[in-house]
């Protein structure tokens, strides 16, 4: 299984069935160095499952004192590139280390 946190549209149980055809297990954790920012969607499939056309956004800074809170969603490899489907190039998906050590997937606001 892979881990993937979840701070936005992914912890949805409507994105879940639409993207994975399944709700997924969940449990809360949270990633420390990070705060959130606001991103604008402009793809009509994303815009339609989620039912907003704004999308959270995981900004880095680095500071400890910053913390997102979120869900880590246990999926297999198949559902991870079906999650990779569902989000738009404005994210990158990288790995990181949750507030409970787990090592997890998460998508961060592409550079440039």
């Amino acid at each position: 299984m892979e881990h993937l946190f979840s701070y936005g549209t992914l912890r949805l149980a409507s994105v879940q069935r639409g993207t994975f055809g399944a709700e997924l297990p969940t449990r809360d954790d949270a990633l420390p160095g990070f705060r959130l920012g606001v991103l604008k969607i402009t793809d009509p499939h994303v815009i339609a499952l989620s039912g907003s056309d704004e999308h959270p956004i995981l900004e880095r800074t680095d500071d400890p004192a910053d913390s997102v809170a979120g869900s880590v969603l246990e999926l297999t490899p198949e559902q991870l590139a079906a999650a990779d489907a569902y989000e738009v190039a404005d994210y990158v998906r990288v790995t990181v280390t949750l507030a409970s050590g787990t090592r997890a997937w998460v998508y961060v606001a592409a550079e440039g």
